[in-house]
């Protein structure tokens, strides 16, 4: 029997739950998972790497992200356990990768908490400073000419506090966010597309499509680009989770991976363009609230203050998933001896403050300090190797054995599988060479963790 048999069998897999939702429910799910600080940020930060042909990195990052969510939701319904790629490289290739993937998932989702709180510190910073006269060298980090960017650390103590005491969002609540953040992304479209010039989308491909080394040693292209802005795709797993929940997973998961991600592919091409087509990239690709800005250019300033407080409204909830999903990544790996028996401990409210206090310091100090850019590329690292660990994993449990009768199973495994594990080896090599030394030296260090866990298991 195979590993992965026993950990699916009926006696291990919990009570199932009701099947209520249908396809459009997982595809609303999806966009309000993925519609985050990516498009509201980033697109500017991907702007200044490709130019106008940033809507091209949009779409080869959604592409490779919809390949690689579809291995996802496969691996999801067959092993429908805590941890999430992790697990299912555990139980399908074994513990010693299975340890790499889980460690990369700790860097990804610890800097994705840190990116999204400066992300949502670039739009609440100038409100802060107009509204309470906060002094703006404390509301960025050292890049920007500030001190520290505390709002960055103060939102990810409010979310570490609501997690640590057991706070959940209701669905109907968290509906509501999500509308909010597609009213602000629909009006910036309506507002900015009237002031539509082609002029500004020339020349469309400034930087190339690989990655290239200008004269003043900054790495861009189509392709750089496309490695950072991946990050604006992050969120998709959240389908691949309600797979007990759907009410006809063969069909629903499938539309509602697929739906969310060519929705959100859809709507930030819309973004860019409206943005690239209003005013030249080179004037909003350094903001760190680069929509808002747009509009404020275009003479719009009480649309610009909506979208900035649409932004300090919503993306907090990204942060609260992502910080949710981080301390079960910890929990799953103390669970298994690979961390410090204390992080799998649960609290008496039912939560592990332990491993969610000490993500709070760990994030924290990266927010407060490091930029947005640098933040998101080392997240990217991370998540494409687990990305291409799931799709791996589909495909060996393809080969052990086929998936049961009822499940959801991937179309054209042996298509989107490779596709996905190619595009994020791709992505990968795109991303800058800083970035790939730094994770490197990272699973260097996982390397020694790991070893040392071994150690103390065998004494």
């Amino acid at each position: 029997m195979k590993p992965h048999e026993s950990d699916t069998s009926a006696s291990a897999r919990p009570e199932r739950l009701a099947p209520s939702l249908h396809w459009f429910h997982l595809i609303a799910l999806g966009v309000g998972a993925i519609v985050g600080t990516g498009i509201l940020t980033l697109i500017g930060v991907g702007a200044g790497k490709a130019g106008p042909a940033v809507v091209l990195s949009f779409v080869f990052a959604g592409l490779v992200c919809a390949c690689a969510a579809l291995a996802y939701a496969e691996m999801a319904t067959a092993m429908p356990h805590a941890g999430g790629a992790y697990t299912y490289a555990r139980l399908v290739i074994g513990e010693r990768i299975a340890w790499l993937v889980g460690w990369s998932l700790i860097l990804e989702y610890s800097l994705v908490v840190s990116a999204v709180a400066v992300g949502w510190s670039g739009y609440a910073a100038p409100l802060l400073h107009e509204i309470c006269g906060l002094p703006m060298r404390w509301m960025q980090g050292p890049d920007a000419g500030g001190s520290a960017n505390l709002p960055a650390v103060a939102i990810i103590a409010a979310v570490a506090a609501a997690l640590i005491y057991g706070t959940r969002e209701s669905a109907t609540f968290n509906a509501l966010l999500v509308g909010l953040k597609l009213v602000a992304l629909l009006l910036f479209v309506v507002l900015a597309a009237p002031d539509f010039d082609p002029a500004n989308l020339q020349p469309f491909m400034p930087f190339g499509f690989a990655k290239q080394t200008g004269a003043d040693g900054v790495e861009r292209g189509v392709m750089v680009a496309a490695a950072i802005i991946f990050f604006a795709f992050y969120g998709f797993d959240a389908i691949a989770t309600a797979a007990e929940e759907a009410h006809d997973p063969e069909r629903d998961l499938a539309v509602g991976i697929v739906g969310s991600m060519l929705v959100c592919v859809a709507i930030y091409i819309a973004v860019a363009l409206a943005a690239l087509g209003a005013l030249s990239y080179e004037r909003f690709a350094a903001s760190p609230e680069p929509l808002a800005l747009v509009l404020r250019e275009l003479g719009q300033p009480l649309a610009a203050r909506f979208l900035g407080l649409s932004a300090v409204v919503a993306l907090p909830t990204v942060i609260l998933a992502f910080f949710y999903g981080q301390s079960r990544i910890f929990y799953a790996l103390a669970r298994d001896g690979l961390l410090p028996a204390a992080l799998a401990k649960i609290s008496r409210r039912g939560t592990p403050a332990g491993a969610t206090a000490f993500t709070a310091l760990l994030v924290g100090a990266i927010a407060g300090k490091f930029p947005l850019a640098e933040i998101a590329a080392l997240a990217n690292a991370g998540t494409l190797l687990a990305f291409s660990a799931v799709a791996a994993s589909m495909l060996i449990a393809r080969r052990q054995r086929p998936p049961q009768p009822g499940r959801f199973r991937a179309p054209l495994p042996w298509l989107t599988g490779p596709l996905a594990i190619l595009g994020c080896g791709y992505l990968f090599v795109s991303l800058p060479r800083q970035t790939q030394a730094y994770f490197l030296i990272w699973n260097a260090l996982g390397g020694l963790v790991y070893w040392i866990a071994a150690q103390r298991r065998r004494s």
